[in-house]
């Protein structure tokens, strides 16, 4: 494998390049007109324009990209996450078209691309799942029946998809004929696929996934946890390895499940086992996500393995070259989402030129990012902007370098997510690690955020008061020459 496209944009793309190029491998991006000057065109060897701006007229035409790839000679094509990523037909032209898709086999994204399918599958392996449907629902008297077995509160979940669509919680049965409606018909305009399905409502719920890594010979191994419920609108803002509140007993049992959730679908290449954990700490199935996940920059902290590299290696057919027991856990790592997003005007995406962009440096903390200072944050795509990853030798200490990064990040012209960021790693509840996927519903209002301007503001008048401050007048015959501490060493040590 000499040459591979990578089919996104982005820090995602500029972050699969570099491994890439590590390994020796030439790399081809591809780019809408709205991406012409992006990093990840300027960065990789060559660059291919597909397309309008909007996705479906560019990074979602999967005929493109494969004309692409065969025009620029490479071999494979990276997907990424989002766009293509997890889309089974993509998959499958790609592999008709005698190229290497660096990602799972279109089989297995079917099956785990459906939710009620990847339950069928899990089930084979007597993985805990919800207490709920394992069939869709489409009959509203017996779906009704149904839930009234499983007990109030109850979920309504679309089989397809992800992101919160097509999810209804529903306290009590007078209101479930109208939720399930809304949630068919929401599932339906989302996914073109209104099927959906009933669990019990876990009324605590934290979310804790597992990283899995298959080879072609038939080795599976899971990269122990991360904790994702710092969520928004049911998508994840931070996020952590390993968790805080997972006992060794329980991270083993889920890894279990996870490597034979896996096993389900002969999986070959990364994906990611999504569990929810209740109050209990007992935990169920949820799904599993065939793509690298956004997140996966904290395994790849604690674990020390760079998931690219080892997709690239597993789809060019090498083994894995560890076993389970192998693998340990190294510290602790964070990761916040920077997103162009106000947090006091319920997180909406806000638009402009990124008039200030310095981003934070120093030990322990990392930047996969894909804009620059001057750059416009294009309204077709998703608004990230950085990923912003820590790591401490424990827990304390990748909080307190987060602190000081997000203090570090300069970015004026819009808003961001770095205040909520810094919100959250000081807030009690979080830092005894006592929280859940309804923190922000439970403890964040504007007025949080609008508090920490006011401090800050008090502070930098009395920093201008004191500057304004005349000093005192000495004589000149009286002056002695100060030398700073600074040139003193400097001397000293050259």
């Amino acid at each position: 494998m000499n040459k591979i496209l990578i089919a996104n944009r982005g820090e995602i793309a500029l972050r699969i390049m570099r491994s890439a190029r590590e390994m020796g491998i030439k790399t081809v991006a591809v780019f809408s007109e709205a991406d012409r000057e992006a990093l990840h065109v300027l960065y990789a060897d060559e660059a291919i324009c597909i397309g309008p701006a909007p996705s479906n007229q560019s990074y979602l035409l999967g005929e493109k990209i494969i004309e692409a790839c065969k025009a620029s000679g490479a071999e494979a094509i990276h997907p990424g996450y989002g766009f293509l990523s997890e889309n089974a037909g993509f998959a499958r032209l790609v592999k008709e078209s005698g190229l290497i898709l660096i990602g799972p086999t279109p089989e297995a994204m079917e099956i785990m691309g459906n939710k009620l399918s990847a339950k069928a599958a899990a089930l084979k392996y007597n993985i805990p799942m919800v207490p709920g449907t394992e069939e869709a629902i489409t009959d509203i008297e017996e779906a009704k029946a149904r839930a009234i077995e499983v007990g109030f509160p109850i979920l309504i979940k679309a089989a397809a998809g992800g992101g919160g669509k097509g999810m209804r919680v529903v306290e009590q049965v007078t209101d479930f004929e109208e939720q399930m409606q809304l949630a068919v018909s929401e599932a339906t305009s989302a996914f073109g696929d209104g099927c959906v399905f009933i669990e019990r409502y876990v009324s605590s719920p934290r979310h804790i996934e597992i990283q899995v890594l298959g080879d072609t010979h038939g080795n599976i191994v899971h990269l122990f946890e991360r904790e994702c419920s710092i969520q928004r609108r049911h998508q994840k803002v931070i996020e952590e390895a390993p968790s805080s509140i997972l006992t060794e007993e329980t991270r083993r049992k889920m890894g279990a499940c996870a490597v034979d959730v896996a096993r389900s679908v002969s999986y070959v290449g990364a994906g990611t086992v999504e569990f929810i954990l209740d109050e209990n700490l007992d935990f169920f199935f949820l799904e599993m996500n065939t793509r690298l996940q956004v997140e996966h920059p904290v395994t790849e902290m604690i674990t020390g393995l760079d998931l690219v590299k080892e997709q690239i290696k597993i789809a060019r057919g090498e083994k894995l070259s560890y076993k389970q027991e192998d693998l340990k856990i190294n510290g602790h790592a964070l990761e916040l989402r920077v997103y162009a997003e106000d947090p006091e005007n319920n997180f909406l995406p806000d638009i402009g030129v990124l008039q200030t962009y310095n981003t934070p440096k120093g030990n322990g903390v990392r930047v996969d990012d894909g804009f620059k200072q001057g750059m416009e944050i294009p309204i077709y795509y998703d608004p990230m902007i950085a990923k912003l990853i820590t790591y401490g030798k424990d827990r304390e200490e990748a909080i307190e370098r987060m602190i000081r990064a997000i203090d570090e990040y300069d970015i004026t012209g819009i808003k961001t997510t770095l205040a909520f960021g810094k919100f959250v790693m000081q807030h009690n509840a979080f830092k005894g690690g006592n929280f859940d996927t309804h923190f922000v519903s439970k403890y964040f209002s504007a007025e949080s955020l609008k508090n920490e301007d006011e401090d800050e503001a008090l502070m930098a008048a009395l920093i201008a008061v004191i500057s304004l401050k005349k000093p005192d007048v000495v004589p000149i015959q009286n002056q002695v020459e100060v030398v700073s501490n600074w040139r003193k060493n400097r001397v000293k040590f050259n």
